[in-house]
């Protein structure tokens, strides 16, 4: 059983929390708390597996606890939040402080069934997670970089790109690899499963952190050297291409693997379109998005790659990836951009 303790100063959202999550065989509220203290005594008396954590709170806000707690004692948070522009810039902090994951509050966007279907999945996810002691890194409070020591021999045309997909624990495993690519590098898609309004932060927090642009992807956007594109949270992105250039197409539709964005809808587009001019690469998740379409981008002779499960917070998309002998090489977070920037350097005219 996973044991859980809600923290969130709405009786209602707490009630609607706990009769959600307690009508799963595997998962068990032990115990609810109306505001940081409590949840300090009851943590301490409940020892539960997972939290999910209200960001806005008498007494203290979720943020400062989350820290004092990452900092103290480590356990698998998932924030519940409202969605409006400066709860999204707090979620968005709270995964950097070490938060698993981020879901919608009931009532904000999504109905009840919505809330229900990604509260229990991110709770399961959560309960599977690596969590770390938080330490803040300087590098990360910083405004965009800047270096005049560019990568040579990165091929600088519009017909190569690079395609990431990820879920839990995504958001601090894309700005690993993106802090360290050069303004030079191919045209970067990405689908991070992240509900809407979040996306924007978190573009806008990359894009801050990053020596590339990156910003949340609108229908008809260009892929570019030196910008990353996000798929907004809700929505589908696509790669299309006339004539020498990529797009992206912005669509709804059904869920896909219970996404959207989904990862196999932007990689199998990726396949399509781009073939052996693509990288795909596959991060920490939950699930089995994206490795049917990562798999259908090496066989239409992409280079491919995935996280290890040594550094993945959750080690399901890349491990499904592995599975099918999708990924030409599985290296550790770290690693990944180096490889790509040397992969590109040493193959610069592929077209």
């Amino acid at each position: 059983m996973i044991k859980v303790l809600v923290i969130d100063d709405s009786a209602l959202v707490r009630r609607v929390l706990t009769d959600e999550l307690d009508r799963q065989p595997d998962i068990e509220v032990v115990g609810s708390a109306i505001d940081p203290f409590v949840a300090r005594e009851k943590i301490i008396e409940l020892k539960p597996d997972v939290l999910t954590l209200d960001l806005e709170m008498p007494r203290m806000d979720g943020l400062s606890f989350l820290e004092k707690l990452m900092k103290h004692y480590p356990l698998p948070v998932v924030v519940v939040s409202s969605l409006v522009p400066k709860n999204s810039e707090n979620a968005m902090r709270a995964l950097h402080i070490g938060a698993v994951d981020v879901i919608c509050k009931p009532g904000s966007a999504y109905s009840t069934q919505h809330v229900a279907r990604d509260i229990i999945k991110a709770v399961r996810a959560a309960s599977m997670a690596k969590v770390q002691v938080y330490k803040e890194s300087p590098a990360a409070s910083g405004t965009k970089k800047f270096s005049g020591q560019i990568e040579r021999g990165l091929a600088l045309t519009t017909h190569k790109l690079i395609a990431i997909g990820a879920s839990t624990g995504g958001t601090k495993a894309i700005e690993m690899v993106l802090r360290d690519l050069p303004v030079n590098i191919p045209g970067i898609v990405i689908v991070q499963h992240m509900p809407p309004v979040f996306t924007k932060s978190f573009a806008d927090r990359l894009n801050d952190l990053c020596m590339i642009n990156v910003k949340e992807a609108v229908d008809g956007d260009l892929v570019q050297s030196g910008t990353a594109l996000l798929a907004p949270g809700n929505f589908h992105m696509i790669l299309e291409k006339k004539g020498a250039k990529y797009y992206v197409k912005i669509k709804q539709g059904p869920p896909v693997n219970f996404h959207r964005p989904s990862v196999d809808v932007l990689f199998n587009s990726v396949a399509k379109v781009a073939e052996k001019n693509a990288t795909g690469i596959i991060l920490t998740g939950m699930g089995n998005d994206g490795a049917k379409g990562l798999l259908e981008m090496k066989n239409k002779g992409a280079s491919t790659y995935a996280q290890d499960e040594a550094t993945s917070v959750v080690y399901g998309m890349p491990k499904e990836a592995a599975k099918l002998g999708a990924a030409d090489r599985i290296l550790p977070l770290q690693s990944i951009s180096g490889a790509i920037m040397r992969e590109l350097a040493e193959r610069p005219q592929l077209q």
